[in-house]
Parts: structure tokens; C-alpha cells; sequence
């Protein structure tokens, strides 16, 4: 199934829903698609007037360009979700999102999807991370 993972750039996520053999819906597999130039630092700075009239799919013409411009990349994999992961209170070494507006409008718009869902907080000793990934597994191996 295909899993979108939030926050969408967690290699941590990314490589738990693959190891359970899904796929995951993730930032940098679509920011990979987008770069063209080897040159580039920034590859956020592909993002085109074209991905920011897409985000208006996600968010009204009055939410910034910048948050329509995450939504215009995050948009199109919630479309694709057959399910989601939703981790809350992460530190930003976890997945750092750096918009609240776009945070709110992401989780809004998987909660609206109403495909299976998996909410948990970030853990923060070792035996929530234990319970971390058993409750991400036991939810992942019981899409299959």
C-alpha cells in the first residue's frame, strides 16, 4: 500500500514503511523528481508558479505562496495515501516541517482522506521507542 508519512521527510518513517513492504509517500521522493539540475543547492527552488496554482487544490489564494508551495508537493501524495502515519510533538532533527500553517493544513487534509491512520506521539526513552515501532509495525503489517 501506499503510506504517506508525516512528517513527509522522515527517513526514519520512510525506511520503517519500506522494511514492511510498503510505499512510502515521502518529501524526497518527489523533490528527486523535480531536480534537474545537478547544480542546484536548494532543490525547494524547482518548485514552479505552475506547483503553486496546484496548491491552490490544497489551500485558498489567501494562505501564502510558500504553504501553497509545500501543499502543491504534499497535496498530490495525500491524493495517492491508502493509509498514513501522523507522528506528533517531533523534535526538527526528526523531520523538521517549518511552517505551522502548512503542519495544519497537511494533518487536515490526511484526517480528511479518512484512509487507515496511525497517530503517535514522538518518543523520548527508550521504552516508548521500543513501543514506537511495534505499534508502527502491528499498523503496517495489518494493511497487508
Amino acid at each position: 500500500m501506499k503510506v504517506f508519512i508525516y512528517p513527509p521527510n522522515s527517513m526514519i518513517l520512510q525506511d520503517l514503511v519500506e522494511r514492511f513492504g510498503h510505499t512510502p509517500l515521502a518529501l524526497a521522493k518527489e523533490i528527486e523528481r523535480r531536480v534537474n539540475d545537478p547544480e542546484l543547492d536548494s532543490p525547494p527552488m524547482n518548485i514552479t508558479e505552475i506547483d503553486v496554482k496546484v496548491g491552490l487544490k490544497y489551500a485558498a489564494i489567501e494562505v501564502p505562496s510558500g504553504v501553497r508551495g509545500r501543499l502543491a508537493m504534499f497535496g498530490p501524495l495525500i491524493d495517492e495515501a491508502e493509509a498514513a502515519i501522523i507522528v506528533n510533538n517531533f523534535p526538527s532533527t526528526f523531520g523538521c516541517m517549518a511552517c505551522a500553517r502548512t503542519n495544519e493544513l497537511t494533518i487536515y487534509l490526511i484526517k480528511q482522506k479518512r484512509v487507515p491512520t496511525l497517530e503517535l506521539d514522538y518518543p523520548t526513552n527508550e521504552e516508548e521507542v521500543e513501543d514506537f515501532i511495534a505499534r508502527i509495525k502491528g499498523f503496517l503489517e495489518g494493511l497487508k
